[in-house]
């Protein structure tokens, strides 16, 4: 197969680039000296070419210099066919997660981000290191930048973790027609996106722990020589330890194709010093007009003085961040068909109030969009702005709307408004939905109010939009776009299935009962679940008839058929085993006694964006009724 000479030129300027990182000219020069050095003695003999090969190879240098260099089968197929190579992807969450230099497309900028190690992460200074295939808990780091988002492979949580990762992050210009086109050094210099490093900690029982949120402008590479720069980065904690260092990590930057001009460090860091100052007067001019705007509303009638109103909220950080700026548009693309089901996926990302030290009151934070989604958990708020902007999204009029519950408990739900007048409250944490028609509407006049000005103060549209509108200020980080899940849904439900039914027989042979599987009863209740799944999506029961109908052909005269479904949100078999023996509903089935019993399982496992997942499991069982 020959290549064409664009293709290989690029693949030589490749190879190039790689013998260059590894220092392979370095490391030739040592094997040489070493093999000189060696061959000097009594019995010397001249040194050939294939004595100096084999002391390469002996060094493992011929290894460590091919093992980076693969090719995707796609680039191959280009070359083969003369078709032109397929832009990057916007962004990349896979299994496969270190990206190759090799991907680099030489018509594009990309910075080349490495992460060499951590260290100084105090909190597990004193955990042996696990022993070969022993479970631990793990760090995974999260990126984002510019609509492209990344993870490392989990590694064992450590003092020192061993996170050793590269990120091939694409730098296209802004406006519309330019996402192509080479960025420069002045138009890199203008992108104020920084890339977000979310460090998540998951323990053994796969519960999941944000251990710090970190922005990193990456625009100091601009001035290294060769466009290329490595420096160590602090990690802060998050929420009440935000101010306490979590860890360090050392990370190295690198332009490709590298700068023909490299900028000054002081042009750098005057253009970061002016975007702070606009940004802090923008916020500054909010802050008193928000100042003046509360007076305003307390003045207006006495019991505004006890309106739990939000204006302000702290994300992870610790930073005061006004609330609109957590409500954007957000579209799913493809990944998601429709407001209902975008409901669905907000309610199977875990509920989990923000952790406090010492007890005391709730702590609030409400979390950035990639700290929520990269920790798959988080309070009702951080539900509700997703779920507001995910409904933008599909065209829908959209409101956070924040109050109490019973006993005052502060809340959050998401509100539409219909053009026929109709309200729709939907509660995030569970995807329920109340709509009040324009009869309710007499006793419950929200359109009114939100429309009304003896009853609802707006804000100026203009001061929203001086703080909150994408790129208004460069404290406020861009939304992350929803990831496709990884997740394989038949084979995690197979494998979940197999870990039920032998928990099923080990339970059943405690108690001194065989265990005897019905695998066309197991089949036949996959219907049943999939009905329960449609029904949580659209609101729509359906499908129950048919299953009701096989169950009964199914069991034979004369036999009960008992049935026990019940919805979580983990795949761990055996914490969803425990809770299903809490049930005496399914303690009786599991536990069945009686004439010619026969057991039956089954799980369905549906994925969402984000491997968020709805995992259903019905137990049953048919037996011969004796009087």
């Amino acid at each position: 197969m020959s290549l064409p000479p664009e293709k290989a030129s690029e693949l030589k300027q490749i190879i190039h680039n790689h013998l260059l990182k590894m220092d392979i000219h370095g490391k030739i020069r040592e094997v040489l000296a070493e093999t000189v050095r060696d061959d000097e003695g009594p019995a010397r003999r001249s040194l050939s070419e294939a004595d100096f090969l084999r002391a390469l190879q002996r060094r493992g240098i011929i290894d460590d210099m091919m093992k980076d260099l693969h090719f995707t089968q796609e680039a191959g197929t280009e070359a083969e066919t003369g078709s032109p190579t397929k832009p990057a992807a916007h962004f990349v969450d896979k299994d496969i997660t270190h990206l190759k230099k090799t991907n680099i497309d030489p018509s594009r900028r990309c910075l080349y981000l490495q992460v060499l190690g951590g260290k100084a992460f105090l909190e597990h200074l004193q955990e042996p290191d696990p022993l070969p295939g022993q479970v631990c808990s793990t760090f995974t780091l999260y990126l984002h930048f510019r609509n492209q988002r990344f993870r490392s492979k989990p590694v064992p949580c450590a003092c020192e973790p061993d996170l050793k990762e590269g990120f091939l992050l694409e730098i296209h210009r802004d406006g519309i027609g330019e996402s192509g086109k080479m960025a420069d050094a002045t138009s890199m210099l203008s992108m104020c996106d920084p890339v977000h490093f979310v460090l998540i900690k998951t323990d053994t029982s796969s519960e999941t722990m944000l251990v710090s949120s970190y922005f990193l402008d990456w625009r100091t590479v601009l001035s290294s020589p060769s466009s290329k720069t490595c420096f160590a980065v602090e990690l802060m904690g998050v929420g009440s330890e935000s101010k306490v260092p979590a860890g360090v990590l050392t990370v190295s930057l690198e332009l490709y194709p590298p700068l023909p001009e490299i900028l000054s460090a002081d042009i750098i860091s005057t253009q970061q010093s002016l975007e702070r100052q606009r940004a802090a007067e923008k916020e500054r001019l909010f802050l008193v007009y928000a100042k003046q705007w509360w007076r305003e509303f307390l003045e207006i009638r006495p019991s505004n003085q006890t309106k739990l109103v939000k204006i302000f909220a702290q994300d992870e950080n610790g930073v005061n961040r006004p609330v609109c700026s957590y409500v954007r548009v957000l579209r799913a693309g493809r990944l998601l068909e429709s407001p209902r089901q975008a409901a669905r996926f907000v309610s199977l990302l875990a509920h989990e109030k923000a952790p406090v030290v010492g007890g005391g009151g709730k702590q609030e934070q409400w979390c950035t969009l990639m700290a929520f989604l990269c920790r798959g958990k988080g309070d009702c708020e951080d539900h509700a702005t997703l779920l507001c902007s995910l409904q933008l999204g599909f065209g829908m009029d959209a409101y956070v709307c924040v109050g109490t519950k019973a006993k005052g408990v502060p809340h959050a739900w998401v509100l539409t408004r219909g053009t026929d007048g109709s309200i729709t409250f939907w509660e995030s944490l569970t995807a329920h939905r109340m709509r009040l028609s324009a009869k309710c509407l007499f006793f419950f006049p929200l359109p009114d109010f939100l429309q009304n000005q003896s009853r609802w103060k707006a804000m100026s549209e203009e001061a929203l939009k001086s703080v909150c509108a994408p790129g208004s200020t460069t404290s406020l980080p861009p939304l992350p776009p929803l990831c496709s899940p990884s997740l394989d849904p038949a084979a995690a439900s197979n494998q979940l299935e197999l870990e039920m039914r032998y928990l099923v027989s080990e339970h059943r042979k405690d108690l001194d009962l065989a265990t005897m599987w019905d695998d066309h009863l197991s089949y036949l209740l996959s219907s049943a679940l999939s009905a329960y799944e449609l029904e949580r999506c659209t609101g729509v029961s359906c499908g129950n008839e048919e299953f009701q109908d096989a169950v009964r052909r199914a069991v034979p005269d004369g036999h009960t058929f008992k049935g026990f479904p019940i919805h979580f949100l983990h795949r761990n078999a055996r914490r969803a085993f425990a809770t299903c023996l809490r049930s005496p509903f399914c303690e009786e089935i599991v536990c069945c006694r009686g004439d010619h019993v026969r057991l039956a399982v089954r799980v369905r496992v549906f994925v969402y964006p984000e491997n968020a997942c709805a995992v259903w499991i019905m137990f049953a069982c048919k037996y011969r009724s004796v009087l």
